[in-house]
């Protein structure tokens, strides 16, 4: 614990005596486009991990029963993305990300000499294929722009900075990309641009579907679909702030509003004006100075009708549903930070000067259930703290290699989770 009250010293000592850094990833595709009119790029990652925990899947139900449960091991592509833009003139570009989750996914239909010659569906291989954005824009100029299609929602750190040369652990950050949807993206129309020294984005888009919240992720997976649609029978906005005044330093407020009760295709009277109000705060921030980088984040969920939408997930719901069918917490927190600095600053080595080595610590808090309805059992290993440190190795600048100790740490009588992780990523645009 006091290694926790440290790092998060230390943050807020960074947060409020440093200053500023500018617009990154998400305005990169528009300023790229001005100078050619096609850009090609992507990124990218490949990890290996050591888990020195159980992975069976009743080890919060029985912790007891697999305190002493042998390690075990994972190699994985958490995510791999192409992104194509382009600008068509006068005002007008257009950009693309097609990404492909844990590998994408490998299906074939096979036919078994052994099995009497049947055809068979085979699953080679696990994973999600997502056309994560795509949408067209029109700039009027640095102050006011509009983009109509499939882009990312800019609610939370995480969704707002979630290239892998954003973030040091090896994994995104673990407390938004539980309780929120992450990477959030929607087919939705936005306003946005830069005055002076503040940013403004403001969304519209689809709500959430309370048929897929649940205890583990609260409201995360209500943003995807299983259908060939989204269903949009109610509405919702989004909004994010950025302020650059202090120099080196970038302040942020998101939020987000919408229902979520309604966008289902199951109907049920007897809920009938009870709308699942989602509400989300988020404040982040971001330094860059001094060969250090210090990020941190505060986000806030809340969903009115919880009671109601867990009766009715758990109890109106067909076993074929896709809905997770387990209870919703009426609130949901994450808060964290991670500082890095650079050693390679403090060699007078020519050969590292286009070189960096981050050393890191990071530190979050997350629940998804950190507030229950009357009536609804609160699972207290939805609480979690995690801590990790390593070091992030930059031989140039689109190429990173990871490595971290990380672990989980749990109230009584859970067992803590203690890993090994390492990753290598790329991020950059080739054309």
């Amino acid at each position: 614990m006091e290694i926790i009250r440290n790092i998060s010293a230390i943050c807020l000592i960074t947060a409020t005596t440093i200053a500023a850094v500018a617009t990154e990833s998400a305005d990169s595709i528009t300023y790229k486009t001005k100078q050619q009119r096609l850009s090609l790029g992507g990124y990218g990652e490949a990890v290996m991990t050591r888990n020195f925990y159980s992975d069976a899947w009743q080890r919060y139900s029985r912790p007891e029963l697999h305190k002493d449960d042998p390690s075990h091991g994972r190699f994985d592509l958490p995510h791999v993305v192409v992104m194509i833009g382009y600008d068509f003139g006068k005002g007008w570009t257009m950009n693309s990300e097609i990404e492909f989750e844990h590998g994408g996914t490998e299906s074939a239909v096979e036919m078994e000499a052994e099995e009497t010659g049947e055809y068979e569906n085979e699953i080679e291989r696990g994973g999600e294929v997502a056309l994560e954005q795509f949408w067209i824009q029109k700039s009027f100029g640095r102050a006011f722009n509009i983009r109509a299609g499939h882009q990312v929602v800019p609610v939370g750190m995480t969704n707002r900075h979630h290239l892998p040369n954003e973030f040091f652990t090896v994994y995104r950050p673990e407390g938004e990309n539980t309780i929120l949807p992450c990477t959030w993206h929607e087919t939705s129309i936005e306003v946005w641009g830069r005055i002076g020294d503040w940013r403004y984005e403001a969304m519209f888009l689809p709500g959430l579907d309370s048929d897929r919240f649940g205890s583990q992720g609260f409201i995360h997976d209500g943003a995807g679909s299983p259908y060939e649609f989204k269903i949009a029978n109610s509405y919702a906005g989004a909004f994010r702030l950025e302020n650059y005044t202090i120099n080196n330093l970038t302040l942020s407020l998101s939020g987000y509003f919408g229902s979520s009760f309604s966008n289902s295709l199951t109907k049920n009277s007897k809920y009938k004006g009870h709308h699942g109000e989602v509400i989300i705060g988020a404040f982040d921030f971001l330094y860059k100075s001094h060969n250090f980088i210090a990020r941190g984040n505060f986000d806030w969920a809340h969903l009115n009708d919880s009671k109601q939408i867990t009766e009715f997930n758990r109890g109106s719901m067909s076993t074929s549903s896709p809905s997770p069918k387990t209870a919703v917490a009426s609130d949901a927190v994450a808060a964290g930070c991670e500082v890095g600095y650079d050693v390679f600053a403090l060699m007078k080595n020519p050969a590292l000067s286009k070189q960096k080595l981050w050393v890191f610590g990071h530190y979050e808090y997350y629940d998804s259930m950190a507030k229950t309805a009357g009536g609804i059992m609160d699972y207290d290993w939805c609480g979690k703290h995690f801590m990790a440190v390593g070091i992030n190795y930059y031989p140039i600048r689109e190429i990173a290699i990871k490595a971290e100790y990380s672990k989980r740490f749990f109230s009584s009588p859970y067992n803590n989770e203690p890993a090994l992780s390492i990753g290598i990523t790329y991020a950059g645009f080739f054309l």
